[in-house]
């Protein structure tokens, strides 16, 4: 319809639109209230259709729910935590979340290898790989960051799937659920459990302490302006365990993936496998609205770079016209991975135009995203040190009637800590 576009979410039987109006959708969203859809106006269509998008998959995990005893019905979400937990605590294995697998069990669990993801990838002699996707993710299964010689064993719903990449030692056709249960059979049967004492689990557990050792030390540290880790840091120490987790960038996302645990299935929404960036102001309407439609008590906490939270930034207007209690997080290093400060900015204008002397991954320095929320009522937050991030993330977690934004900078040349392998599309410059 041009470039005015509405598109249909369903929460618990209550029907909800999300969309941009003009002629001749207008009419369309009106005759919707009538009928008894509820109206969400957004400001851009992508975030619409991500909003959208999110509503369904809520709303088919309630669907499935009713259909539990069907096993072969749950395929479309496996809701298989239950007999995740039991293969991995009853057979004693490691086990690793991707991205959006993180809170099928829990990051804090005592068998999670994701603080020695590098290490565990390089040397398993045999990954069970459990829906996930042997994409960029996980590095498409194949050296230097897998064992050449790795057996796999890949269970999956799409026959489609089963190969790609690299041949499976064994490829399980199925709902993960249905066949997590199925391999519990012959383990119980067996009696198999893996030993805790061995050399694999050792040398796992060294590489995870000395990393956490690593991240503590940046974390730590007292400096102004702060770093990545010690954003993370202090924001984990804060979140509730049963927040939705919404985010969007690159090292905040990376990052934050590591330092943010996720302890519930289901709970976490991120830029997926193709790192798309936009997603996160409409995934965090969405949830607002499912969490205000359910009364589930659970908040929505949307982490963002500056530069990706400049893709739907205008959203802050919608979470205020409705009164949508998200908390936005910007992590702010004045660019798109690294920036430079206002000193250097302006140091640069004085060398000449901007368009040929400005890097082309910078961004305005010190830019008023908090300023941005306070223009349309929302409650926005300047910070600049540790006392003020946790003083306003607390205040904003307080907070039920509005939504607020804490602009947190940091440091524009702050990084992720070394990496053990470099980043799969090096730069050529």
């Amino acid at each position: 319809l041009g470039s005015d576009n509405v598109a249909l979410g369903v929460v618990k039987n209550v029907e909800y639109m999300f969309g941009i109006v003009g002629v001749p959708v207008i009419e369309v969203a009106m005759a919707a209230q009538a009928s008894g859809i509820k109206y969400v106006g957004m400001r851009n269509e992508q975030a619409a259709c991500y909003a959208a998008s999110d509503c369904h998959y809520k709303r088919a995990l309630e669907i499935l729910s009713l259909l539990s005893e069907i096993p072969d019905l749950c395929a479309a979400h496996g809701r298989a935590e239950g007999a995740l937990r039991e293969l991995v605590e009853g057979c004693g294995l490691p086990f690793l979340p991707t991205p959006m697998g993180k809170g099928v069990l829990p990051d804090s669990h005592p068998n999670c290898v994701a603080a020695a993801r590098s290490r565990a990838l390089l040397q398993s002699d045999v990954v069970v790989l459990l829906g996930a996707r042997l994409n960029w993710i996980l590095h498409f299964g194949l050296p230097p960051r897998f064992d050449p010689h790795v057996k796999v064993i890949q269970v999956d719903l799409c026959a489609e799937e089963m190969g790609n990449n690299m041949q499976p030692a064994a490829a399980l056709l199925g709902d993960v659920n249905a066949i997590v249960k199925q391999l519990l059979e012959y383990v119980h049967k067996d009696g198999w459990k893996y030993p805790a004492d061995t050399e694999w689990w050792t040398t796992l557990k060294e590489k995870m302490a000395a990393n956490a050792t690593m991240t503590k030390a940046l974390a730590l540290q007292s400096t102004t302006p702060m770093n990545y880790y010690q954003v993370f840091h202090h924001i984990s120490q804060l979140l509730p365990h049963d927040c939705v987790i919404v985010s969007e960038g690159a090292n905040t996302m990376d990052i934050g993936r590591t330092m943010l645990n996720n302890y519930l299935p289901r709970h976490r929404l991120d830029a997926g496998t193709f790192g798309t960036m936009g997603v996160g102001l409409g995934f965090a309407i969405a949830a607002a609205t499912v969490q205000r439609n359910q009364n589930t008590g659970q908040r929505v906490v949307c982490v963002e770079g500056d530069s990706a939270f400049g893709f739907s930034g205008m959203e802050v207007e919608t979470m205020c016209r409705y009164k949508l209690p998200v908390v936005i997080i910007v992590v702010n290093n004045n660019g798109i991975y690294s920036g430079v400060d206002a000193e250097t900015w302006e140091m640069m204008g004085k060398m000449g135009d901007l368009t040929t002397v400005a890097p082309p991954v910078t961004l305005l320095p010190e830019a008023r995203y908090d300023e941005v929320m306070n223009a349309f009522g929302g409650r926005g937050f300047l910070v600049r040190t540790e006392e003020e991030l946790r003083s306003a993330l607390q205040l904003s977690l307080s907070d039920w009637e509005r939504p607020s934004l804490l602009n947190v900078l940091i440091d524009p040349s702050s990084d992720r800590k070394q990496q053990e392998f470099p980043w799969l599309t090096r730069s050529n410059l």
